[in-house]
């Protein structure tokens, strides 16, 4: 399983998935997936920052802030 932040209404959530999220298999939850993440970590980090930090454009440095965050 593989972590994803998918995005509806202008939140952000972060979950679990053991395919690659699609149009076909999440299109009704999310309008958007960020992801895959490394770490539950920085899925959970950019549920909660992603939106409003223009240092995390990418999951790599998403990974990286989750982490200096930590």
């Amino acid at each position: 399983m593989k972590w994803y932040t998918g995005m509806k209404d202008g939140k952000l959530t972060a979950f679990r998935s053991d395919n690659e999220p699609t149009q076909a298999t999440h299109g009704k939850l999310y309008t958007g997936c960020i992801g895959p993440f490394i770490t539950k970590r920085a899925a959970k980090w950019s549920e909660l920052h992603a939106m409003r930090n223009p240092h995390a454009q990418t999951v790599a440095q998403m990974e990286r802030l989750a982490k200096c965050e930590a």
